[in-house]
């Protein structure tokens, strides 16, 4: 049987069908298409910002302290450097900086291949809007007890406004939390790179908002390495590199105890709890969300890869703090709580046990020494989850120097033992054989 349909009828039913489909390859054009990611992502050619008197050569890298994701650009990272080149002096507790005015700042990436392009910088800023160093803090508000110098052996002004950063977090409008190795500090600067409010235990900071007194307890150079953001934007946790100097030095040594903090970024409630390393020898290195009471954890010794796998340790862990005990002092003591007179540094696993202190929970997620593109550095640094199934681990690679076996305020450059040749920025990425939730 024939249908007669009415010409305007169909010529309305035609439009209807070339405009679905405009629409629709509209769409098409629009999904932004997987990326490709390599096995490593390398920074060619860094500049050279700096030559000493025998030669040695400061890079224009150092980027790898944190990383994170750039929102809406699965292909693009924020790399962070750390407070500038600096190497170990002659003198007691000296630090010789190369470039005293060095400014710290955040790199953005794009991945292109195996390589990684420098795009653009975000420079830190005080609430002034001056251009911060990473020169140590004055005595009382943040000070770590270290000297510094530049070349000529004078001595610099310390910078109120210092950082020593490590760990860093994008907040949903685009803003950026960073925390450092001095103070600790958490300081809030603007997706321009102004400092908004700066947190710490002496409550000189911008905004007068204080974390808790037992922070003030952070080892030298050893402070809060790690911080990333809940997925909801509304608490930042912090991670400390190493046991506190809680009393002191000589009373930790045996000590595994890292303390995480939990800060509300509304109110500046803080609760705390307890992670151990695996050894007295590995240290924390970064920290990243997967939900609200979930994260990954780098964990790390100092030494450089390529050698025995089962003498080093560079591992990621996914921790879990939702059945671990609140160990925050409710009287905000220098020491935080004590039992029996001892800080949480300084008991036994035995100790936290009989005091019914539960840790956080952690399970291993993936191993940097079993990746098949060899994994040569000494600091993992940086990591971050791309989706379920993948995430990254960036090195930072100090500038391409090092601290001279013996003190004698000069550089020597900072070579990969196992493939001879100066250190560089690397993003690593590692599929997981188990989805993280």
């Amino acid at each position: 049987m024939k249908i007669n349909v009415p010409l305007a009828i169909s010529t309305a039913f035609l439009f209807f069908i070339v405009t679905s489909c405009k629409k629709n390859k509209q769409v098409s054009d629009n999904v932004t298409p997987p990326i490709n990611y390599p096995a490593k992502a390398t920074l060619k050619s860094p500049s050279v910002i700096f030559t000493a008197t025998n030669g040695v050569k400061v890079y224009g890298s150092g980027y790898g302290s944190a990383m994170a994701m750039v929102p809406g650009e699965p292909d693009a990272f924020y790399l962070m450097t750390d407070r500038g080149p600096n190497v170990d002096g002659s003198l007691k507790d000296s630090k010789l900086f190369p470039l005293p005015n060095f400014n710290p700042h955040i790199g953005k990436f794009k991945l292109q291949g195996d390589s990684l392009v420098y795009l653009s910088s975000i420079e830190f800023k005080n609430a002034a809007g001056v251009k911060i160093t990473g020169k140590p803090n004055p005595v009382g508000q943040g000070n770590t007890g270290e000297v510094a110098l530049d070349f000529l052996g004078n001595t610099l002004t310390n910078d109120a406004d210092g950082i020593d950063c490590e760990g860093l977090a994008v907040a949903p409008d685009g803003s950026f939390w960073v925390s450092d190795e001095y103070g600790p500090h958490l300081v809030h600067f603007s997706k321009e790179g102004k400092t908004l409010e700066r947190i710490n235990p002496y409550g000189n900071g911008t905004g007068g908002r204080k974390i808790p007194e037992v922070f003030k307890k952070r080892r030298a150079n050893r402070g809060m390495e790690g911080l990333t953001i809940t997925p909801d934007g509304k608490t930042l946790v912090g991670m400390m590199q190493s046991p506190m100097y809680n009393p002191s030095k000589a009373n930790v040594a045996a000590s595994k105890l890292l303390r995480i903090l939990s800060f509300d970024i509304a109110t500046g409630a803080t609760k705390q709890y307890a992670y151990l390393v695996d050894n007295t020898k590995t240290l924390s290195s970064e920290i990243v969300a997967i939900t609200a009471t979930t994260f990954l954890v780098l964990e790390r010794d100092q030494d450089y890869a390529g050698g025995s796998p089962a003498a080093l340790v560079k591992k990621i862990y996914k921790i879990d703090i939702s059945g671990a005990t609140d160990i925050s002092d409710p009287a905000n003591g220098v020491g935080g709580l004590l039992f029996a007179g001892k800080t949480l540094e300084e008991l036994s696993d035995a100790e936290l046990l009989s005091n019914n202190i539960k840790v956080v929970t952690k399970e291993l997620v993936a191993d940097l020494l079993t990746l098949q593109s060899a994994y040569p550095h000494d600091k993992a640094e940086g990591l971050v989850i791309i989706n379920n199934n993948l995430i990254a681990v960036s090195n930072d690679d100090d500038f391409g120097i090092n601290s001279p076996a013996t003190p004698n305020n000069t550089l020597v450059a900072k070579i990969l033992p196992s493939t001879g040749k100066v250190d560089r920025n690397v993003i690593y990425f590692i599929p997981l054989s188990k989805p993280l939730k």
